[in-house]
């Protein structure tokens, strides 16, 4: 499989490039977010945003890295899951950073809601996608299909931290009074 790595990513090549386009896109978008959120009246410190904004710029950037490394053309697929391995082992560490400072906060209390998608399914995915990097380096095409399905996943769940950042400083302008 390593002889024709080159030929088995370029049939990968129209996802990678939705996907990290998306992902691109959306980073965009979560700083509308964030600017919105700097004119809200709802309370906020430099620690809840580090907890739960900064994060969702790391996973919509780590999707679209993933999708530049997946469009190289690589002569052995071993090399690009030499890099995949990494971004799992790094994301697994940055979900660990997160969890810390989702406990050392005061801003806001996390609901179970937000442990599940600030901190359990980015750390499933990236130790997903440490397998999927295992897989590939084994020249395991299944291993591309479940590097793919934590591509689509991590956009999944910034796009819905997204939407329950919205939701939350909506709902709290409200309640504030704020026009």
């Amino acid at each position: 499989m390593d002889i024709s790595a080159h030929a088995i990513l370029s049939q990968w090549e129209s996802f990678y490039v939705i996907v990290g386009s998306s992902a691109g896109g959306l980073t965009g978008l979560w700083f509308v977010v964030i600017a919105l959120a700097a004119e809200s009246n709802i309370p906020r410190g430099a620690e809840s945003t580090n907890a739960f904004g900064t994060p969702n710029v790391a996973h919509f950037a780590a999707v679209l890295v993933l999708s530049a490394i997946l469009s190289v053309p690589w002569d052995r697929l071993k090399d690009a899951a030499h890099l995949v391995g990494l971004m799992g082992i790094v994301g697994v560490l940055y979900v660990a950073i997160v969890w810390r400072r989702m406990r050392q906060q005061s801003g806001y209390k996390p609901v179970l809601e937000d442990w599940i998608f600030h901190l359990a399914l980015p750390l499933l995915d990236y130790v997903l996608l440490f397998v999927g990097a295992a897989g590939m380096s084994h020249g395991q095409e299944w291993a591309l299909f479940l590097v793919a399905a934590v591509a689509l996943a991590q956009l999944c769940v910034g796009i819905h931290n997204a939407w329950d950042t919205v939701t939350y400083i909506v709902a709290n302008r409200r309640e504030g009074g704020s026009p």
